[in-house]
């Protein structure tokens, strides 16, 4: 048996997953989590072999979460579930050690070979997703121009995002230009509203 452990903050698609994964003989659905801080607790209570999980979700992202297990030696695999068709957002993942990213529009079928695919040892992306990825840009931004880039987007100034990141407001705005001119927006919303939509942030 193949142990499964799922990560989704939306009740319904929760529920959903798991019932789609509990009719497949081979799998065994070990536990569900509401958050990545639960799904990362719950790995290492339960060892699963595979985690499925969404990318945006309460505490730690799925990305986060995929980097965690993979810094604590964990032995499960990750497979991305989601919405977001983005090439970012899929090379961020591979980046972070992910061996698998679906879409949620995929057929149930799809999901279940995936995850004995990468239980194999495999790979599994979505083929659409594949190509996309080969077409996008590469992600111009270092981690902390990406933070203080999400920052600027929740409408935080300048001063504000120095003091919750404990920079000097000058190397704020020193990040912020660089991600400006890397994203060739004309500001610090228009860069975050094109790096969000790429996938970079």
């Amino acid at each position: 048996m193949i142990r499964v452990l799922i990560a989704e903050d939306q009740a319904l698609v929760l529920g959903a997953l798991a019932a789609l994964l509990k009719l497949e003989p081979d799998l065994d659905v070990v536990g569900c989590a509401r958050n990545g801080r639960e799904a990362l607790d719950l790995c290492v209570s339960l060892a699963p072999d595979i985690v499925l999980t969404d990318i945006e979700m309460p505490q730690m992202t799925g990305l986060e979460l995929a980097a965690a297990l993979a810094a604590q030696k964990l032995a499960c695999r990750v497979i991305i579930v989601t919405t977001f068709a983005r090439s970012g957002y899929l090379r961020r993942a591979l980046d972070a050690g992910v061996r698998g990213y679906l879409l949620k529009d995929a057929p149930a079928d799809a999901l279940a070979a995936a995850i004995r695919s990468v239980h194999a040892g495999g790979r599994a992306v979505a083929p659409e997703l594949a190509l996309e990825d080969w077409r996008g840009r590469v992600d111009p931004l270092t981690e902390r121009e990406r933070q203080v880039l999400r920052l600027a987007g929740e409408g935080k100034s300048s001063a504000e995002i120095a003091k919750s990141i404990h920079l000097s407001e000058g190397t704020v705005r020193n990040y912020l230009s660089e991600a400006i001119s890397k994203c060739d927006a004309a500001n610090r919303i228009d860069a975050f509203r094109l790096a969000r939509d790429a996938g970079w942030l």
